[in-house]
């Protein structure tokens, strides 16, 4: 997959078959148009071609907006579309100058002379351009004057996958990773760079990696204790990560704790990416180091037995 920062580096293309969105989280609903995209560019011998924005739309628009989780980083959604098999992805970056740009203006100065569009695939009640005002009855009533064809997935195909990144977000937020994982069509994972912990875990048999809090609106899963694989570099670890404050040694700031199982090494300044399997408990305060130590025992056992049990079920 080729990526294009700048439009003016798009390459003229024979025969694009495109579609454009935000595309946070790349989950199920969006893999059925991605699918499409990829099918009808197969059946004209022509280029699967996905525009996304970044930043999201709503980070320019709403900064005040506190609220909003993004399921993926432009680096993740990058890997997350590569997998599929697009040839070419076009990112634009989002302003509120870009904001502006009328429907009209969008497709003639993007789809039709910067791309070559021959086929638009869309989403059921897509809308794009200034207060959205592109709509597929525009699109379809004008599409000879274009020159492309308007593709859109019907709207029965997008109410039986019922899933959008809302749900996900609150499945996540709520520590119910079976659901969100279900409408991701893949496990939900993070990056980050490990940093210096205050070593406390070792001290009672549980060594942690400290991953750094990740981009400010990146979701992070509600607090809890979780059945999760660890990735360092091509190699993967069974682990059990916390997410909270650490309330038995009375701590405050919100920390991400990552102990690999049978690792040994120093993770310092590496990067570590933890793929999300299960909670196995919400986060709770213990009477002492001791009472911690023996219940983090119990995970460790729960954590395998659980990535053990999935592990089985996908290879099947």
């Amino acid at each position: 997959m080729k990526v294009i920062r700048d439009i003016e580096d798009f390459p003229q293309l024979s025969h694009a078959v495109v579609t454009s969105g935000t595309f946070d989280g790349v989950h199920i609903g969006h893999q059925k148009i991605l699918r499409r995209v990829i099918e009808r560019a197969r059946q004209s011998n022509g280029q699967s071609v996905v525009i996304t924005y970044w930043p999201h739309p709503r980070l320019v628009l709403f900064p005040e907006d506190n609220e909003l989780k993004l399921l993926s980083t432009i680096e993740e959604r990058i890997e997350q579309l590569q997998t599929f098999g697009i040839d070419y992805l076009l990112i634009i970056p989002f302003t509120k100058e870009f904001s502006r740009t009328s429907s009209r203006n969008f497709i003639t100065d993007i789809l039709v002379r910067a791309i070559n569009t021959k086929v638009l695939v869309i989403g059921y009640d897509h809308r794009f351009g200034k207060n959205r005002e592109g709509s597929f009855e525009h699109l379809k009533a004008r599409s000879a004057q274009y020159g492309f064809e308007v593709e859109e997935i019907p709207r029965q195909d997008v109410d039986d996958v019922g899933v959008s990144s809302t749900k996900i977000r609150r499945a996540l937020e709520s520590g119910d990773i079976e659901t969100a994982n279900n409408y991701l069509g893949r496990p939900y994972s993070m990056t980050s760079l490990v940093e210096e912990g205050n070593k406390l875990g070792r001290t009672i048999g549980f060594p942690t990696a400290n991953m750094a809090l990740p981009p400010a609106h990146k979701l992070i899963p509600g607090n809890g204790v979780y059945a999760v694989w660890g990735m360092v570099g091509n190699k993967r670890y069974p682990a059990m990560m916390n997410i909270g404050v650490r309330p038995t040694v009375d701590g405050k700031l919100l920390t991400l704790e990552v102990h690999l199982i049978d690792f040994s090494g120093d993770l310092y300044s590496k990067e570590l990416t933890v793929h999300f399997v299960e909670q196995l408990r919400k986060e709770r305060k213990f009477e002492n180091l001791e009472a911690l130590k023996t219940q983090l025992g119990k995970d460790k056992e729960q954590a395998q037995e659980v990535l053990l049990s999935h592990d089985t079920a996908t290879s099947i």
